[in-house]
């Protein structure tokens, strides 16, 4: 099994090696080749992929098969059940987008109960604040001042399977204001968008084994997120970011008291791409921008690709063939995560890493930096981004979070903690 565990880190660390080469290379990117076409994947509450922690945010945001920790039912819950600890909380705050709007925020708030030596629960709260916005009429008065905001609430729960395998499942719900019912131009009413999703993760942790006389942990985890129906905040209504993560770690004990561990991820969305549109002609035959419509359906010609409006089942199947490029459009829409974190005598971290998104997909990417710290009960953890685009709006971003230890807590009042049972 750990053999399979390094043979996934190597096939992730191709691809992204891979997927680096085609997307920085530009002259590789033509107008006669579709899969060089910029078509980016959108839905409605992205926030939900935002890393909301500067653990694995300083760690390229890999995080599914990472140690656990309080924010592990983000990123996988099956992880949970496998923490050293009885239990831990973290709150998290991130200023997002800062070279473009002062005001918008992303907080978090986390944490996680094992139950017994097999069974975790856990909850979290992401509340994303997006600064103030001001609606005026056709001829620019103001009619109103409205903060937007956006929340998902979580609960989790994990469940040991065997000595090194577990499963998770999280239910959450999410609640999306854009608008305070704000009455669009054409008279039509808007709403908050409100949406149910669970998320289903696996996890595999290795017993202990040596690597050139250094002892090691190998991990896996797989976790379908966001998995739900769509939202709505008029007639239309749109796909959630359901998202596919794949990733694996390997853990070293290089002596008493340094550790050193690597760690990739491997993330799809599963939902639609959008087509290729037929353009329709003028009376001359040229072609226009305007997409051509079928006068038997109404609905517009698909030149290449397929129809997006289709259900959430459907949606997720479609997702793994449906780029109008082709296979090498599909491999693009696999952002790729790589980090690493190095601890000194569990009190002190040092992390980096690397997230790459493809040209035409996003474009997407950067190194990320953090470090750790911990004493006693408290836990600082902070991670910096650094974009490799001049003027990128996540530029500057910092994240900071505040993690608690239960199992300290109790020490600290002279209650030695009783192993979960």
């Amino acid at each position: 099994m750990q053999q399979r565990i390094i043979g996934t880190l190597g096939i992730g660390t191709i691809i992204c090696t891979q997927a680096i080469g085609q997307t920085t290379n530009s002259s590789k990117l033509t107008t006669q080749d579709l899969s060089g076409r910029v078509n980016t994947i959108t839905t409605a509450v992205p926030f939900l992929l935002i890393a909301p922690d500067s653990r694995q945010g300083g760690m390229g945001e890999a995080g599914s098969a990472t140690p656990t920790d309080g924010n592990s039912i983000h990123w996988n819950v099956a992880k949970m059940i496998f923490s050293e600890k009885k239990g831990g909380a973290g709150i998290s705050v991130t200023p997002w987008l800062k070279q473009l709007v002062p005001d918008i925020y992303l907080y978090y708030v986390s944490g996680y109960s094992k139950i017994s030596k097999t069974q975790a629960i856990g909850a979290s709260l992401r509340y994303f604040s997006l600064g103030n916005i001001t609606f005026t009429d056709i001829v620019g008065n103001t009619t109103g001042q409205f903060r937007p905001n956006e929340f998902a609430l979580d609960f989790g729960y994990s469940q040991k399977l065997s000595q090194t395998l577990s499963a998770g499942l999280a239910a959450r719900y999410t609640r999306s204001n854009l608008t305070g019912n704000y009455t669009l131009s054409n008279g039509q009413p808007t709403k908050p968008g409100t949406a149910v999703s669970v998320d289903v993760g696996l996890y595999y942790q290795s017993q202990k084994f040596k690597i050139n006389d250094k002892k090691a942990t190998a991990s896996l985890g797989l976790v379908f997120t966001n998995i739900g129906q769509k939202i709505s905040y008029s007639v239309k209504k749109d796909f959630i970011p359901m998202n596919m993560r794949l990733g694996g770690g390997l853990k070293f004990d290089l002596d008493e008291t340094n550790t050193f561990g690597i760690y990739g991820d491997l993330n799809k969305l599963l939902v639609p791409t959008q087509p290729i549109y037929q353009k329709a002609l003028d009376s001359l035959g040229n072609e226009t921008s305007v997409d051509a419509i079928d006068p038997a359906t109404g609905e517009k010609i698909i030149a290449a690709g397929k129809n997006p409006n289709v259900s959430v089942a459907k949606g997720i199947i479609q997702s793994f063939n449906d780029a109008p490029g082709g296979g090498k459009e599909e491999l693009n829409e696999i952002n790729c995560s790589i980090g690493f974190e190095y601890w000194y005598a569990k009190t002190f971290a040092v992390r980096a890493g690397y997230f790459n998104e493809a040209k035409t997909k996003g474009n997407r990417k950067f190194f990320t930096a953090g470090i750790g710290l911990r004493y006693n009960v408290f836990g600082l953890d902070m991670a910096y981004l650094i974009p490799l685009t001049q003027r990128n709006p996540l530029q500057n971003t910092l994240r900071f979070t505040l993690t608690f230890d239960f199992d300290a807590f109790k020490d600290q009042n002279g209650d030695t903690p009783k192993s979960a049972d």
